[in-house]
């Protein structure tokens, strides 16, 4: 005999686990999830940073090169041997943490410009550009301004190639 369809059966609550043959216990809900940027570690490397504060601080008006005495040199030499290019975090040393960094860089002003005008707008562009790109809290840039590039000086970076 069958059993009549009566309105008294009580349907399965989907909230409790089932042990009926052939279906699975569903997990407990999650309760709220972590949000995504804290489910992992991200490090960033002294170089990612000294590039970033390279660049933005050798496209302030005003300075001439990174680097300073023989540091510049030696770049000037290595950047014209076979293979050869500028790197942008020459003149630049940092330390890393995990959220924050201290950056020292070595610059040469060109002739007529603010030293102390110059310096401010480096160390703003180079915080400004850290910050937004690695989300690092830079707690000091420190200008070091190593020389003062005069109008008619021919610098490693500026002379062409002649036969003497």
């Amino acid at each position: 005999m069958t059993e009549p369809n009566s309105p008294t059966l009580q349907k399965p609550d989907p909230e409790q686990p089932s042990t009926e043959p052939g279906t699975m216990l569903q997990a407990a809900r999650p309760g709220p999830r972590e949000p995504p940027e804290t489910r992992g570690r991200t490090t960033i490397a002294d170089g990612v940073v000294e590039k970033i504060a390279g660049i933005a601080a050798w496209e302030v008006p005003g300075i001439h090169a990174p680097g300073g005495g023989f540091t510049r040199t030696l770049g000037a030499m290595r950047d014209r041997g076979p293979g050869g290019h500028a790197s942008a975090g020459r003149g630049v040393k940092v330390e890393v943490g995990e959220k924050q960094t201290a950056i020292d860089l070595q610059v040469v002003v060109e002739y007529g410009v603010s030293v102390r005008e110059v310096a401010a707008e480096v160390r703003e562009d180079v915080i400004a550009a850290v910050e937004r790109m690695t989300g690092l809290e830079v707690v000091e840039v420190n200008v070091a301004v190593n020389g003062v590039r005069l109008p008619d000086e021919d610098t490693p970076e500026t002379s062409d190639d002649r036969v003497h």
